[in-house]
């Protein structure tokens, strides 16, 4: 690394597994937190194409309060909801990304609590 002269971007999100000697060889180190919930709202409304069929009753307002998550992980769900609606027929439904959601949330090791479905939890 100290021989590199050009410009490295290195990006983790488990920096705590990082070497604190490698670390020390970065010049600089830029941490970005999770997107709050007024970020998480327009990841959520802009995540579609234009053309994706969607329910207009979608409740991006629901989860982008309700689940803290980066962007990465609402494209993950947006994209795994995209094919459970292809699945039953087409159109992407709060069903789809509830069940994305919970696929995502066990990819990521973390539990999903009932209380944080709220209204939604008896979709599965």
């Amino acid at each position: 690394m100290e021989e590199y002269e050009g410009i490295a971007i290195l990006t983790t999100n488990a920096r705590s597994n990082m070497d604190e000697a490698f670390e020390r060889r970065l010049r600089f180190i830029i941490e970005f937190q999770l997107p709050d919930s007024n970020y998480r709202y327009l990841i959520w409304q802009k995540i579609f194409p234009k053309n994706a069929p969607c329910n207009p009753d979608l409740d991006f307002e629901f989860l982008a309060q309700n689940f803290e998550i980066t962007g990465a992980n609402i494209r993950n769900i947006a994209l795994s909801a995209a094919f459970l609606a292809a699945d039953d027929g087409g159109v992407i439904e709060m069903v789809h990304l509830i069940r994305a959601i919970r696929r995502e949330y066990q990819k990521m090791g973390q539990i999903l609590r009932d209380k944080d479905l709220g209204d939604y939890l008896g979709l599965r």
